[in-house]
């Protein structure tokens, strides 16, 4: 390898380095955004709790999202069915997304907007949770899902961005992680999804 090749490497190496290090700070930031929003922390808690009391009175979570949001979707939901970190029984939540006849039919049959609202009409009971994810809080079928949802009576959870979007005032709880930059506020989703979890676990086989 030629000198001229070798410092180019180093200066590409130096740069990616650069990004990453730039990449998890801008992550931290967001992180530490969310440490300092009381209400985002007490609605957290406040959500862990109604999910907890619906899972002990026998209901169940339903979760929702697109794209990256319905895998934080289906992770989350294998959380509550397996483990999160408490040797348990398993817990009743159900991924609105992992059906892909039901969403391939829906979306044909109806149009994709009402891919989720269609299965609420048709596994939500009142006393359910259900949990919607939205980056944007504005995603038409997201929105139209929690809607139908509070008509059944059901309880309603959004995961957004800064804004809270449409869903900000039309949910029991929107829990809006402070940022516009989708990957961070994907990254706080998770982190939100795990420390119910936790919660959740602790209140139903810990107290």
């Amino acid at each position: 390898m030629s000198r001229k090749s070798t410092l180019s490497s180093t200066t590409v190496t130096n740069e990616y380095l650069n990004l990453v290090q730039e990449q998890v700070q801008d992550s931290l930031s967001v992180k530490q955004a969310l440490l300092q929003d009381s209400d985002l922390l007490s609605g957290t808690v406040a959500v862990s709790e109604m999910i907890a009391d619906a899972l002990q009175n026998h209901h169940k979570l339903l979760l929702f999202g697109n794209g990256g949001s319905a895998a934080d979707a289906q992770h989350i939901a294998a959380e509550f069915v397996g483990r999160y970190r408490t040797e348990r029984r398993a817990l009743p939540a159900l991924a609105l997304t992992v059906n892909t006849s039901s969403l391939t039919a829906i979306g044909n049959d109806y149009g994709f907007d009402v891919v989720f609202s269609r299965q609420i009409e048709a596994f939500g009971v009142s006393g359910d949770v259900a949990l919607g994810i939205s980056t944007s809080g504005s995603s038409e079928n997201i929105v139209r899902a929690l809607h139908r949802a509070q008509e059944i009576g059901m309880k309603t959870v959004a995961l957004t961005g800064a804004t809270g979007g449409r869903l900000k005032s039309r949910v029991d709880y929107c829990l809006a992680v402070p940022s516009r930059d989708t990957p961070r506020v994907q990254e706080c989703h998770i982190l939100l999804g795990h420390i119910i979890c936790e919660i959740v676990e602790r209140h139903l086989y810990e107290e």
